[in-house]
């Protein structure tokens, strides 16, 4: 089974970083791990889909904004993801992404195998390479989310 942990972001806007950042600390402490790659990645939508192409299961990294208290860890499907990004009509949401990549015969995840491991932001706007204090403290509550969750696929 080939699995992907993806951290996605923007490395120039503070919190909305916070995926790449996760994924950071997880790639030497995945280095070894037989079928699952550790990467970055900064789309949404259809090229987010795309990336998925040819992998069993992948877990997603990224920032979120629900109104929750920043640094909250969030676990979502594919259906439960709120998205700034591709909601626009140049772009695909990821389930319907999903969905189309599916019916052009892609080897995608199932739904069921795609996690969204979300840290609630706080600022994701202001130019900075540093995540605000709330968010960077979530990190490594983060890290260990998602090896709990590779774990837990591993069963």
């Amino acid at each position: 089974m080939k699995t992907l942990v993806l951290g996605l972001g923007n490395p120039l806007l503070a919190d909305d970083a916070v995926g790449l950042r996760v994924v950071q600390e997880l790639r030497a402490r995945l280095q070894d791990s037989e079928g699952v790659e550790v990467d970055e990645d900064y789309w949404g939508g259809l090229r987010l889909m795309e990336r998925l192409i040819g992998y069993d299961r992948a877990i997603i990294v990224d920032a979120i904004l629900t109104g929750a208290e920043p640094g909250t860890i969030h676990h979502l499907s594919p259906g439960e993801i709120p998205t700034q990004r591709s909601a626009s009509g140049h772009d695909a949401n990821l389930p319907t992404a999903l969905e189309l990549g599916r019916e052009a015969g892609a080897h995608l995840p199932p739904n069921d195998d795609i996690l969204l491991i979300g840290i609630e932001a706080d600022d994701v706007l202001t130019f900075s390479e540093q995540c605000t204090p709330q968010v960077q403290a979530a990190i490594p509550r983060a890290v260990e989310a998602v090896l709990a969750a590779l774990s837990k696929l591993s069963l």
